[in-house]
């Protein structure tokens, strides 16, 4: 998904960048980060991520399953445009 999503920001000219991380790495790769985006499979670990997230200000989102479902690239970027302007 993150392949995924780094070449439609590339194909769209956007400056997202997307990087896929496990959660025992959460720690320590949240500053600097503007959104977490949670696979849908793991939205049971929506509460932990968000309680994390929150120390550092990062959005926390889970992607939708038919974005996740189709490796939709485009539809990822998309998506995190829209959460990151989400007020």
């Amino acid at each position: 998904m993150a392949a995924a999503g780094r070449k439609a920001a590339k194909k769209a000219k956007s400056d997202l960048e997307f990087k896929a991380r496990s959660d025992s790495e959460l720690g320590d790769f949240l500053q600097g980060v503007d959104l977490l985006l949670i696979a849908p499979h793991l939205k049971y670990m929506l509460h932990d991520a968000q309680k994390e997230a929150d120390q550092y200000g990062v959005k926390v989102a889970i992607i939708p399953q038919k974005v996740y479902g189709a490796l939709d690239g485009a539809g990822l970027v998309t998506f995190a445009n829209e959460e990151l302007n989400r007020g």
